[in-house]
């Protein structure tokens, strides 16, 4: 456990050293460019979410706006990640636990919530004269409640088994906060990693079973109809490319670890950055366009809250 221990904290310091300022300087720059404007987007998405009743009625949107709330304090909490590396601050792994716990329990929100949007589309298309009835506001809020219970349980499964090996003496030591650091045991690593490839690969057959389903009744569907299956179609197969996505950003940490293994810092560092932004920004970035931009109604909600802010810049100017 020890030698795990110093191998996190060897890490930190190495990774000072290898540090080329400039570089660094460059992909934080990039960082924030990405992360904020998408931020501001998911927090002014679910604002709108918020002053719109017709849009809290329906349970659609309610999961949607979970998305939101998920991503944009995930995106906040990894970019803090990111700066910290920028300006090298080290904390104890007592005071990164915490924050850890969160980022990881958010991780695996967003799979479950991508599902439980899925099932609803899944069941308004090929059930529509029951998804009224078993869609309704309380049993959206009870799916809501299952999916952060569950996504909770499962990082709590890893840090009660983190308690079981650590030492009291490891919670005073300097790190940077990423949850390689509760991962003391290698059996523990290898079995989470086989257990993130089976929760994917479930929730990836679910998806292309609602994928199915539902395409199959675009292909028998006419008029009106049609045009929805066919759009529930779109949305289920965004679902899967979100999917993808999210499955990449699981696997990161993994590779990861294996490159700093090699001793190579240079690599490890620009392959860091690049799988926070091209995975967990990109994955998040989608949600908006899933069914912020592209569902009529909410998006012509954006569009009068929208004219209503530029409207009072305007007055106030």
């Amino acid at each position: 456990m020890n030698s795990n221990s110093s191998n996190v904290n060897g890490s930190g310091d190495t990774l000072l050293k290898g540090n080329d300022p400039v570089r660094l300087d460059v992909t934080t720059a990039v960082a924030q460019l990405l992360v904020w404007p998408f931020v501001s987007i998911d927090f002014f998405m679910f604002y709108v979410f918020l002053k719109r009743h017709v849009l809290r009625a329906e349970a659609r949107y309610v999961l949607f706006a979970q998305t939101l709330l998920a991503d944009a304090i995930f995106l906040l909490l990894t970019d803090f990640v990111v700066i910290t590396y920028h300006v090298f601050l080290l904390l104890p792994v007592a005071m990164c636990i915490p924050l850890c716990l969160i980022m990881d329990t958010l991780t695996h929100v967003s799979p479950a919530i991508i599902v439980a949007m899925s099932l609803e589309r899944y069941v308004a298309i090929c059930m529509p004269l029951r998804h009224v009835h078993i869609f309704t506001p309380n049993r959206t809020k009870i799916v809501i409640a299952c999916v952060w219970l569950f996504s909770f349980l499962k990082t709590f499964v890893d840090v009660a088994i983190f308690f079981s090996y650590v030492t009291s003496a490891y919670f005073s030591q300097l790190t940077f906060c990423y949850f390689e650091i509760l991962l003391l045991q290698k059996w523990h690593m290898t079995m989470r990693g086989n257990l993130y490839i089976l929760n994917y690969a479930v929730v990836l057959l679910v998806l292309l079973f609602f994928y199915r389903s539902i395409m199959h009744i675009a292909q028998r569907a006419s008029g009106d109809d049609k045009k929805a299956a066919s759009k529930g179609q779109r949305t289920v197969l965004l679902h899967l490319l979100q999917l993808f996505l999210c499955t990449l950003e699981t696997l990161c940490p993994f590779i990861e670890t294996k490159i700093i293994e090699m001793g190579n810092i240079d690599v490890y560092l620009i392959v860091r950055y690049f799988n926070f932004l091209a995975f967990s920004v990109l994955s998040r970035a989608t949600s908006p366009l899933i069914y912020g931009f592209r569902d009529e109604r909410f998006y012509a909600s954006i569009k009068q809250y929208a004219r209503c802010g530029m409207i009072s810049v305007s007055t106030e100017k």
